[in-house]
């Protein structure tokens, strides 16, 4: 994986954005493009990579533009994988998430990742959701700078739990203004346990007409943190814990990882679980150009 990954963001920078911690989880003004500089695992320290210790870092990070239309530039004319993060995540977790989502499925173009304001704390769901939802906007901008370039590729996204809210309300407003000319421009949209509530989910889909042909869901019974999810919205299933039969139903494919998870939460498969990334690879590989 290209050790540079471009990162979009509506968080607000903590000094200047010139040094660790970068950005916050405060909402900014404006939204900011920069180079996210990595370290690559060294292969060759075997004993490190084998107890896990020797993992990609983020070195440093470089202003590119403070306009989004100057993306498809930055991205050139290759395929474009844009990681959207969840709920509780810092700005340097989801750039590594991203960094380690790329690697995992080898994805040869140009990976990007969008980082809204999250407080990366456990009761401030409230404020992730809300958050969220106030950068869909920001996200659809990003989007169709993208797809509006005649020259760029294709624009594949994974969405991690929270942030599929906010992916399916920017490509609903992205669809609205472009209509069925986007569909060539969108390939795989891989919604890696969606933490967002059935029917909304359903409402939305019916919205973006071809677009949803494009979405694979990746869901898991077991998802614990899911089960808390649907306790704070009032008991609603959220679509990543439901049963496949009643995914299915809404017209999407489904992949059912329950079998998979192993562990005490089962939320983040798609970053520990080989046989989900694979899943993730198929999807973008089957409508890579």
């Amino acid at each position: 994986m290209d050790p540079t990954l471009l990162v979009v963001t509506t968080r607000k920078p903590v000094n200047g954005g010139r040094s660790k911690p970068w950005f916050g989880p405060e909402r900014a003004t404006s939204m900011r493009v920069v180079q996210a500089k990595l370290v690559a695992p060294d292969e060759s320290r075997l004993s490190l990579a084998s107890v896990g210790l020797d993992d990609w870092r983020l070195d440093r990070l470089e202003p590119v533009s403070t306009d989004v239309g100057d993306l498809a530039a930055q991205a050139g004319t290759g395929d474009v994988l844009i990681y959207v993060h969840g709920f509780k995540q810092t700005f340097e977790t989801a750039v590594l998430d991203g960094a380690h989502l790329s690697d995992a499925i080898k994805f040869r173009g140009r990976t990007m990742v969008f980082s809204w304001p999250s407080k990366d704390g456990l009761f401030d769901y409230a404020y992730d959701r809300d958050s969220a939802m106030w950068s869909r906007d920001g996200f659809e901008r990003m989007l169709s700078a993208l797809v509006s370039a005649p020259a760029a590729g294709r624009v594949h996204i994974v969405a991690h739990s929270m942030g599929t809210m906010l992916t399916l309300e920017s490509l609903r407003q992205l669809y609205a203004h472009y209509g069925d000319t986007v569909t060539g421009k969108i390939g795989a949209v891989v919604f890696a346990a969606p933490d967002i509530d059935m029917d909304v989910f359903s409402s939305a889909v019916q919205r973006i007409g071809p677009l949803a042909g494009k979405i694979t869901v990746i869901a898991a019974t077991n998802d614990r943190a899911l089960a808390l999810s649907g306790q704070l919205a009032g008991g609603m299933t959220r679509v990543g814990a439901a049963e496949k039969a009643a995914i299915a139903r809404l017209g999407v494919r489904v992949v059912d990882a329950s079998a998979e998870g192993w562990g005490i939460i089962n939320h983040d498969l798609f970053l520990s679980n080989t046989e989900v990334q694979k899943v993730i690879r198929r999807a973008v590989e089957g409508t890579t150009a």
